[in-house]
């Protein structure tokens, strides 16, 4: 058990990171080859430009809120897989009335053991719902909201999450 409450202590890490615009804390979340793939344009492979880019992304924000919930953490010796449900509210009063852009979806990661802890190898993030003023998001006028929602039935069904591979 000290392993999945490792995992999971991580995981919410990365909201207080989020919320706090502490983007040094991905050092303790990510490994430095890490594919984080947040769909539609949004995918990096290393963590120097996955921070550099959620920090300039995130500077439009006046407030974040980010809760992770329903953890489930499998491990497998120095790998481990983890399937966790997120929530955020982000809040920009710039971008009118509503000024906030509600999100829900998924985080299905897959971890690694490394010499300074359990780090994230690889992430998948996708958006289920939203509501709200897309324009929160947007950092200019002319950018055109654009968003790729999914249904985790559907992506289960086609194997795309890791977690459900690593229970089968």
């Amino acid at each position: 058990m000290p392993d999945r409450e490792d995992i999971i202590e991580r995981i919410n890490l990365y909201g207080l990171a989020m919320d706090t615009q502490r983007w040094d804390l991905f050092d303790q979340i990510f490994t430095e080859d890490v594919d984080a793939d947040y769909g539609a344009t949004s995918h990096w492979t290393d963590r120097a430009r996955f921070k550099a880019d959620f920090g300039a992304f995130h500077e439009l924000f006046d407030a974040t809120q980010h809760a992770m919930t329903n953890h489930l953490v499998k491990v497998a010796g120095d790998r481990a897989s983890s399937h966790t449900y997120g929530a955020w509210r982000l809040i920009r009063h710039a971008a009118g009335d509503p000024p906030v852009w509600d999100g829900t979806g998924y985080y299905d990661d897959a971890w690694r053991r490394t010499a300074e802890g359990w780090r994230i190898a690889k992430r998948v993030c996708r958006v289920v719902y939203w509501t709200g003023n897309p324009r929160v998001q947007t950092p200019m006028e002319e950018i055109e909201f654009q968003l790729d929602l999914v249904s985790l039935r559907d992506e289960g069904r086609a194997g795309r999450l890791n977690f459900l591979k690593a229970i089968s």
